[in-house]
């Protein structure tokens, strides 16, 4: 699914936000990627999707090395790929459905077909009664569904999720959590870099750390490990 071989990124200010980072991630698997503020979280995950390019190594996602791929396939990649941010990144003028909508739309879908799977994606987050709201009209933990169900609405094998739960309070955090939860059930690999002790404490899965761009611990069913 995912490979890194000897993967470094080293920014021209020289800071080396990945430092020979090796790992394998499987089909399947629901992986927290923790560690302290600066330690290189954003890096590892944004290399995932081309968002950032290794300086030197190997990252293989469903057998395409990143490392050599040419820009004017990135967008291609990025259809078997969905990612949802802390910022949520919503279109303000667009509708929750036509934010939604917009991913499918840009890969050519007939319309039929974009607004069953748009009205199936809004079921799943349970925002189907919301469909012609601005994401100003939303709520935070909304707004965040939102951005999970156009992550989602071209059926990818890998879901990134930047800090999803980093700007909502507690409860909502955890609705969010329970659709990711559903979503990785379904078969999808999930990567989640976060700051949130309770949730990695709480809800199991493969916890991968990593500090001054290296990982220096990588355990299935782990703890989160700081404070905080």
């Amino acid at each position: 699914m995912i490979e890194m071989q000897d993967v470094v990124k080293k920014y021209p200010n020289g800071i080396m936000a990945a430092n020979r980072l090796n790992i394998l991630i499987k089909q399947g698997e629901f992986i927290y990627v923790v560690g302290p503020s600066g330690a290189g979280k954003s890096t590892f995950v944004k290399m995932m999707y081309r968002e950032e390019k290794p300086t030197s190594g190997k990252i293989l996602v469903n057998g395409i090395d990143l490392a050599t791929l040419k820009d004017r396939k990135v967008p291609y990649l990025r259809r078997s790929i969905g990612v949802v941010f802390q910022d949520f990144k919503l279109l303000p003028t667009l509708t929750v459905f036509e934010n939604v909508a917009f991913a499918l739309e840009v890969t050519e879908n007939r319309p039929k077909d974009i607004k069953r799977k748009v009205m199936d994606v809004l079921s799943l987050v349970g925002l189907k009664h919301k469909m012609r709201m601005l994401p100003t009209e939303l709520s935070g933990g909304e707004q965040q569904r939102v951005s999970i169900a156009r992550s989602i609405v071209n059926n990818p094998k890998l879901i990134i999720a930047d800090e999803p739960t980093g700007n909502l309070d507690p409860d909502t955090a955890w609705e969010i959590m329970s659709i990711l939860q559903e979503i990785n059930l379904q078969g999808t690999t999930v990567i989640m870099a976060t700051h949130n002790k309770e949730i990695v404490n709480t809800i199991k899965h493969r916890v991968v750390a990593i500090e001054n761009g290296r990982i220096v611990r990588d355990e299935q069913r782990g703890e989160y490990g700081y404070e905080g």
